[in-house]
């Protein structure tokens, strides 16, 4: 076969795709399985197009180039979905028991906190921030590969603060009737965050989250507070199995007042105005 100027883009405009795939890889320390797939399937249509396209200049109506391009645009159209309206996850561990559980497959609003584009840390289109109570989908920022979801417990200004395993927030305690404890032990804080922690006051542009199996779950009394530029959205409806179909409940952690406090939780008296 004689290689033309188009025949030599294809193959090259191919070579290049594989290698930029291995190369954001290695950058980003991998992606867990799913993404993966998803992004793996996108790079083989990707060079499927170029070579049946460029290369072997296949046909309209070829068979090979009748699977090829539909499928070709189908990803792309999945793409732009994910990106910036809805995706789908799976629950692999049971920190957000009894609310959401192993294996419930979830659909999330991708757009409500705004979009993510690569290489920039400020969101695009945000609607809102997210609110103490609402269930939230995000990138671990300790190994960004792996998705996690949690609640926001916190927002920033507050003041959080755990006194065995009861919630504090600005200094009010918190009637959390989404959580569940399944240990009876309490923790002193000499030896884990988990049942005493605090008092730490939330920064700006990030949030404190927790997951509602309170005494089994890895979260910001762990690792710290979330940065905004992680969050991926927020967790809309159960849709597998069939006997789980829920839509998922965003509670309104009301506060009232906000109560003026110290960085160690005493709290002050409000200032005349």
């Amino acid at each position: 076969m004689k290689l033309d100027k188009k025949a030599i883009f294809g193959i090259f405009g191919s070579i290049f795709v594989i290698f930029a795939f291995i190369a954001v890889l290695i950058i980003i320390k991998g992606l867990e399985t799913t993404e993966f797939i998803f992004w793996a399937l996108f790079v083989a249509l990707v060079v499927g197009e170029l070579l049946v396209v460029f290369t072997f200049k296949l046909p309209k109506k070829h068979i090979v180039r009748d699977w090829v391009e539909p499928a070709f645009e189908a990803i792309i159209i999945a793409i732009i979905i994910r990106a910036f309206l809805i995706q789908a996850f799976k629950i692999p561990t049971s920190s957000m028991e009894d609310t959401l559980l192993i294996g419930d497959h979830i659909i999330a609003n991708k757009f409500i906190y705004g979009t993510t584009i690569i290489f920039k840390k400020e969101k695009i289109l945000k609607f809102k921030h997210p609110k103490r109570g609402d269930v939230v989908i995000f990138r671990y920022p300790n190994d960004p590969k792996y998705m996690f979801i949690k609640r926001c417990i916190g927002i920033p200004g507050d003041i959080i603060e755990i006194k065995d395993k009861i919630l504090y927030i600005n200094g009010k305690k918190i009637d959390e009737s989404y959580v569940f404890h399944k240990d009876i032990r309490t923790i002193p804080r000499e030896y884990s965050p988990r049942d005493n922690f605090g008092p730490v006051k939330v920064p700006e542009n990030h949030i404190f989250v927790m997951g509602d199996n309170r005494d089994f779950s890895a979260d910001s009394r762990f690792w710290g507070f979330l940065p905004y530029r992680y969050l991926r959205g927020q967790a809309w409806i159960v849709y597998w199995p069939p006997t789980r179909w829920r839509v998922i409940k965003h509670f309104n952690l009301d506060v009232g007042d906000k109560v003026n406090t110290d960085t160690k939780g005493n709290t002050q008296p409000a200032l005349a105005k």
